[in-house]
């Protein structure tokens, strides 16, 4: 019989997605980030247009994250290429409902706010938890990045909401929810706010705070931007993410080989 040490560790070395580091804060930040810029550099740059970019980038992540599931545990490169693709598809599934079908923004924010919701209902009443530290099975999986997906459109639609609705500002709106962000800090380490209920609503901020950023570095200076273009922005933040990734990857390498060494001892 395993000792609770023993499934712990097991438990942890089945998750499949990452521990909650600051590399996984920063990576995931770049990779809203870039999603949002990456959206608009297909849709409009390429002069693919919403709805044949939006098709496209569903069947590229269909793929990937079959290839995620087939892993069974947590494989860095298979697991941020889900996540990367994944902000992509959120942003153009708010920006094909606001843009192509005219759906106010104020509509989206409530619609994903309660799938989001709802979302959550099921998982816990399927699986009693919400952790992500027990993603360990195909059907919390599924809920993980159902709830993924929906985080991102959210995201989308509530900084566009602000940004442009509420004519905030890409800067402001993104100081505004990086304070939000900060205070759920507080609340989690000065105040003993629940660990899962402070990471899924900063999961659900960086959104709004990574879209922010992007659109402010991309977007032109008449439009509230610094006039870096999304081409330059994309790049860049993919730059980032793929030397992270190779970094997390080859530190994972690392530590499974000092495991088995302790193991063989």
């Amino acid at each position: 019989m395993l000792s609770s040490a023993d499934q712990r560790v097991d438990t942890a070395a089945l998750n499949r997605v990452p521990n909650v580091t600051v590399d996984f804060w920063l990576i995931k930040l770049m990779a809203v980030t870039m999603g949002e810029t990456a959206a608009d550099y297909l849709a409009v740059n390429l002069g693919f247009g919403l709805t044949v970019t939006s098709l496209i980038m569903t069947a590229v992540l269909v793929v990937a994250l079959v290839i995620q599931f087939a892993q069974k545990r947590y494989v860095p490169w298979a697991y941020w290429l889900a996540v990367v693709l994944i902000s992509v598809v959120g942003t153009l599934v708010t920006d094909n409902l606001v843009d192509n079908f005219g759906v106010r923004l104020e509509t989206t924010t409530i619609v994903f706010s309660v799938l989001l919701a709802a979302t959550f209902a099921v998982w816990y009443a399927s699986e009693r938890t919400l952790s992500i530290h027990t993603i360990v099975t195909t059907r919390r999986e599924i809920y993980y990045w159902l709830a993924i997906l929906f985080t991102f459109s959210l995201g989308t639609a509530a900084g566009d909401l602000v940004a442009e609705r509420f004519d905030m500002g890409y800067l402001v709106t993104g100081l505004m929810f990086g304070g939000v962000i900060v205070a759920i800090a507080i609340a989690y380490y000065g105040l003993r706010l629940n660990a899962i209920l402070a990471f899924w609503l900063a999961y659900i901020l960086t959104r709004p705070l990574g879209a922010s950023f992007g659109d402010l570095l991309s977007q032109p200076v008449e439009y509230g931007g610094l006039g870096f273009g999304t081409t330059f922005t994309s790049i860049l933040f993919l730059g980032c993410i793929i030397a992270l990734v190779l970094y997390m990857t080859l530190r994972k390498s690392a530590a499974e080989s000092e495991q088995i060494a302790l193991q063989s001892e």
